[in-house]
């Protein structure tokens, strides 16, 4: 991946060394939704799935009939109830730590921020960018405690990407998914969670699930979390139009959805696997749809929430 030496993004908070701990899971970081949406009223329903792919799609076109989603979905606010925490973990440092790693998240959510000004920006719309807090152990966020077990994660309550760096590690060692590639496919898929919240799939999704059972729900996440994937394939063809992209990087990206498909993941920890328990897709879906982003470079591809998936 050629990234050195391009625009880095300024919208980064480097709490690491100044992170809050406590709040571990204890469990695989691929174990919960890595939107982590509070579940904040009491209000059932909601609308259907037609209706979510009719906010995924529609919304870059109403920008001409005047209809601000935005508005009328509450600016994909997602604060928790009583128990939702306010962002408050102390003074940031005055600017990202200077290494190495820092430098090639800072690059790579620079380029997601051009990547999707530009979708937005194409659409009559101004793309609001996300904070990328970098943080070790465990820090705070609007969605609640996070650990270094709890794995990146959205969190649409303050808007920010939460991402432990040592975590990367973890993606090699454990979960045999080497590269830098690899690396930038995780920022972008949580980058596309973002995208999701400023379009109003998050506050839907979050409506939806209040009147939910637990397996109809993990169904509901899988169709967001390949949304995601799908988001990040659509950035991946971006990076690459741009020349970042080098031999081997593709394959890199493909192989990370691979090792983090819900089954993949299943067997290894457990021997077995559990489809009512999945809430992120399994290897093959996540391949399918990233590369379906990939390929398309279109939103419109992105579509996982009528028929099959």
């Amino acid at each position: 991946m050629e990234w050195k030496g391009r625009r880095q993004s300024d919208n980064i908070e480097d709490r690491r060394g100044n992170s809050s701990g406590g709040g571990g899971l204890g469990r695989n970081p691929f174990g919960r939704s890595g939107i982590q949406i509070p579940m904040g009223g009491r209000r059932g329903g909601g609308l259907s799935f037609g209706m979510i792919i009719f906010l995924v799609v529609v919304y870059f076109i109403l920008k001409a009939m005047g209809i601000d989603m935005l508005q009328v979905l509450g600016e994909g606010n997602m604060s928790g109830s009583g128990s939702g925490y306010e962002q408050q973990v102390g003074e940031a440092p005055s600017g990202p730590a200077n290494d190495e790693m820092t430098a090639f998240v800072r690059t790579v959510l620079a380029e997601t921020e051009t990547t999707w000004d530009g979708i937005f920006k194409a659409s009559g719309e101004t793309y609001q960018k996300p904070t990328m807090v970098l943080f070790d152990g465990g820090t705070s966020s609007a969605c609640g405690q996070a650990s270094s077990a709890t794995g990146p994660f959205y969190c649409p309550g303050d808007r920010k990407v939460y991402l432990d760096t040592s975590f990367f590690r973890q993606l090699e060692q454990q979960f045999d998914a080497a590269g830098d590639f690899a690396q930038a496919y995780v920022i972008a898929h949580e980058v596309g969670h973002h995208v999701q919240n400023l379009t109003g799939v998050l506050p839907e999704f979050n409506r939806q699930r209040q009147a939910m059972g637990e397996r109809e729900a993990n169904q509901m996440s899988v169709r967001v979390e390949l949304q995601a994937d799908c988001y990040a394939g659509i950035w991946a063809k971006s990076a690459d139009k741009e020349g970042i992209l080098s031999a081997g990087d593709l394959q890199e990206a493909l192989n990370a959805a691979q090792q983090i498909g819900d089954d993949t993941l299943q067997k290894r920890s457990q021997g077995y696997v559990v489809p009512d328990a999945f809430n992120h897709g399994t290897s093959a879906q996540r391949m399918k749809w990233f590369k379906r982003g990939y390929d398309s470079g279109s939103v419109g591809s992105c579509d996982t929430f009528s028929g099959n998936i």
